[in-house]
C-alpha cells in the first residue's frame, strides 16, 4: 500500500517529512517540510477537518517551499483540501512552491485549476508548530489512500490513467 514517490531530490538525500501549521484569526498556513508521505495522511486529513470546523476559518495557504518530496497520497489530500475550500467557502486556497521540480509535479496533477499557484516564497509566520501524528489503523490509512487517489483521478484523464492500476490493486487488497 505504498504511493509512488514524487520528488525533486533523491530518496537518500530527503529529510523525513513533517507538517507545521499556524493560525491567526481564522487565517491558516500549512507548511510541508522534507519528504511528506502517506504515513502522515491521517494527521493531515484530521487537521484539515478540524480547520474546516473552526467558525473563524477565513483562508488557507499551503507552503511547499521546504518540501523535498510529496507522494501521490499527499497530493490527493491537498487536492481534496482545495476542492472542499472551494465548495464550502467559495474561494481557492493559495499554494506556494519555490522548487522547479515540485512546481512541475503540482502542475502535472492539475493543481493550477484548484489553487492560486504562487511560485515564490511564502511570507508565512515562522511560529508554526508541528501537527501531531495521528495513529491510524491499516484499514483507516488504506481508505485515506484510496480516497486521495480517487480525488486525483477526477482531476484529469492523465491522472485517471496514471493511478488506475494502483487504485485497482488497493481496492482489491
Amino acid at each position: 500500500m505504498i504511493s509512488p514517490p514524487f520528488s525533486s531530490a533523491s530518496v537518500a538525500e530527503m529529510a523525513e517529512g513533517r507538517i507545521l501549521a499556524a493560525c491567526h484569526n481564522g487565517a491558516y498556513v500549512i507548511r510541508f517540510e522534507g519528504d511528506v508521505r502517506l504515513t502522515l495522511c491521517t494527521a493531515i486529513d484530521d487537521y484539515f477537518q478540524r480547520m474546516f470546523e473552526d467558525p473563524e476559518f477565513a483562508s488557507v495557504w499551503v507552503d511547499l517551499c521546504s518540501a523535498e518530496g510529496l507522494d501521490s497520497t499527499t497530493l490527493g489530500l491537498l487536492a481534496k483540501l482545495a476542492l472542499t475550500v472551494k465548495q464550502r467557502f467559495g474561494f481557492q486556497p493559495a499554494i506556494y512552491s519555490c522548487d522547479p521540480g515540485i512546481n512541475r509535479l503540482i502542475k502535472s496533477m492539475g493543481f493550477q485549476r484548484l489553487f492560486e499557484l504562487r511560485e515564490e516564497v511564502c511570507g508565512a509566520p515562522e511560529e508554526a508548530t508541528a501537527i501531531p501524528a495521528v495513529e491510524g489503523s491499516e484499514d483507516v490509512v488504506k481508505e485515506k489512500v484510496i480516497e486521495a487517489h480517487r480525488v486525483l483521478m477526477e482531476l484529469s484523464p492523465e491522472n485517471r490513467s496514471r493511478f488506475r492500476d494502483l487504485l485497482n490493486v488497493l481496492e482489491r487488497s
